[in-house]
């Protein structure tokens, strides 16, 4: 080999070399903006709305929510199964505890929506499903959670819109328990099981009904 051409072959490995570095120094920026800092790591809300497998399929499709559980809480016994619950001598609610992006969707919007998936005026649980592990409550975790919920309910009930008087309840949060993991996703593994039952619980027709062209429905 020449000098000339080894030269030029030096010439074109610096290149290379100078150009690969500056890719990865770009990929490496760029993941480097996709690490939340601080301020916008995720935070969590839990909504009880009835029927679970309703509620988490509702959340699911909103932007800005990253995961849900479905699950169980506001009530004494410690890892309650489904049957448990149910009986409804446990005191805990059907839940589902939602994580999400607050740079994405705030607290109020979660809240505001979460509304438009019930029925807030019926004490006795939600559509086809009653009993007490059927009742509405938003669970929070700070004062200021409490009055968005609050505030969200006074404005409902001064919209007159509703046919009754809102019963949700906002209580503390408290420990929550996963469901069990048949339970979890439920309208994913079971598509065909998930519809019939939600079209036949009249869920959707109810909530037309409730809340017009507000209403959240699949």
């Amino acid at each position: 080999m020449t000098r000339s051409q080894s030269f030029y072959i030096a010439i074109v490995a610096g290149v290379a070399a100078a150009t690969t570095g500056f890719v990865w120094s770009a990929v490496a920026d760029q993941s480097a903006t996709d690490v939340p800092s601080e301020e916008t790591r995720l935070e969590t809300a839990i909504f009880a709305g009835g029927c679970f497998w309703c509620t988490e399929a509702d959340f699911d499709k909103v932007d800005g929510v990253i995961s849900t559980i479905s699950g169980y809480t506001g009530g004494t016994v410690e890892e309650p199964t489904y049957k448990q619950v149910t009986r409804g001598d446990t005191g805990h609610y059907e839940a589902v505890k939602i994580s999400y992006n607050p740079q994405q969707v705030s607290y109020e919007e979660l809240v505001e929506y979460y509304f438009r998936t019930i029925d807030p005026t019926d004490p006795r649980g939600q559509f086809c499903d009653k009993g007490s592990s059927y009742r509405t409550a938003v669970f929070v975790s700070s004062e200021r959670e409490r009055s968005v919920a609050e505030t969200e309910i006074e404005m409902i009930t001064q919209s007159g819109q509703l046919p009754g008087p809102v019963v949700t309840k906002v209580l503390d949060a408290s420990e929550f328990w996963p469901a069990e993991s048949f339970h979890q996703n439920y309208y994913r593994t079971n598509p065909i099981r998930y519809k019939f039952y939600r079209e036949g619980c009249g869920r959707d027709e109810r909530l037309k009904k409730l809340w017009g062209e507000d209403a959240a429905i699949n």
